[in-house]
């Protein structure tokens, strides 16, 4: 019984096109005029996600005389991550990017051992003339 419903739906299908068509002909259709669709807004870059905090110890400020900054990051940060954050955020332009991995190093206080944390950081040179301001003066 199936087949033969199935072929009874294409041929009403076919009516009904055919129907729609001359219907179509006939009847003038204003047209509106087509708006343009919107544009998908862009979604802020999260700098939570990527920076942790900046790093400041004598050898980073001793960097920031070259330009050079040093911040903790995320460990799924990457390079062109880290770039766009340090941009958006600070609005400076960044030249290059270089990545470190600091490894876990292992620790004892009397007879407890563990481990310090790995972390990973990155050291950002800003172009000639621009600067950072880590600490607010």
């Amino acid at each position: 019984m199936a087949l033969f419903n199935f072929f009874k739906k294409k041929k009403k299908d076919k009516i009904k096109k055919a129907v729609k068509k001359e219907v179509e002909k006939t009847a003038p259709v204003e047209k509106k005029p087509v708006k343009a669709a919107p544009k998908p807004k862009k979604t802020p870059f999260i700098a939570y996600r990527v920076l942790k905090t900046p790093q400041i110890t004598e050898k980073a400020t001793d960097l920031t005389k070259n330009n050079q900054y040093v911040f903790k990051v995320f460990a799924d940060a990457n390079k062109k991550d880290i770039r766009k954050t340090i941009e958006d955020l600070y609005g400076v332009d960044v030249v290059k990017v270089q990545v470190i991995q600091v490894p876990p190093k292992q620790r004892r206080l009397g007879r407890t051992e563990g481990w310090r944390k790995a972390y990973k950081k990155a050291v950002v040179r800003v172009k000639e003339g621009q600067k950072i301001e880590l600490l607010p003066r």
